[in-house]
């Protein structure tokens, strides 16, 4: 037992931390990235880490992420030789749980595909099974309603993944409908459920 410390303190005191990768792709509500990643690190016993496909970029300013930020440049740089470690499987044993928000309609596409040409889609397609995987998809409501949105979607909850499912609102374009990004508040409390169940610390 720890001297000084009440019983009921020890595991709060001594927890371990929980590691939450955020995956993020090329749709408007990336914009809600600084948000979404400030929110998270609310909750306690969090580590979270981000990475970013190039069309992302355009959405988001790197300087408001204060955690790290991976991209495609990462992953060749750091492998020269046979040695040198392949950054998506070190990203896929460091993280306990994996959330892709926002996903995009070209991702989903390649994710039920298992296409994976950039280090996002190669983290995913490396992922453990059976950890949690959470996405939140985000695309014009024209493109939501195409029919072949329902069956990629499905394809992806067919591997094991959670869908935490867009929502009706004005989107940027103008358009009004189905496919906004679920509200950062409801990603993170679906995070936070997940860890929950799985005994994972959630205390904000």
């Amino acid at each position: 037992p720890e001297p000084g410390v009440p019983a009921e303190n020890r595991s709060s005191v001594s927890q371990k931390k929980y590691h939450v990768l955020v995956g993020v792709t090329g749709s408007v509500a990336a914009l809600k990235l600084p948000l979404l990643v400030a929110e998270l690190l609310k909750i306690s016993g969090l580590e979270v880490k981000v990475v970013t496909t190039e069309r992302a970029k355009h959405f988001y300013n790197a300087q408001e992420i204060s955690v790290t930020l991976y991209s495609d440049e990462d992953e060749w740089q750091l492998w020269k030789g046979r040695s040198d470690p392949v950054l998506h499987i070190e990203l896929r044993r460091w993280a306990d749980l994996m959330l892709v928000a926002p996903l995009d309609a070209n991702t989903l596409a390649k994710l039920a595909n298992g296409i994976c040409d950039n280090l996002l889609t190669c983290v995913i397609r490396a992922w453990d099974l059976s950890k949690p995987l959470l996405f939140c998809p985000a695309m014009n409501t024209a493109m939501w309603e195409h029919p072949i949105t329902a069956q990629q979607v499905e394809q992806l909850k067919g591997f094991g993944y959670t869908e935490i499912p867009c929502v009706v609102k004005k989107l940027v374009c103008g358009d009004e409908g189905r496919g906004a990004m679920a509200e950062v508040w409801t990603i993170v409390e679906s995070v936070k459920r997940i860890l929950e169940e799985r005994d994972l610390p959630t205390q904000s």
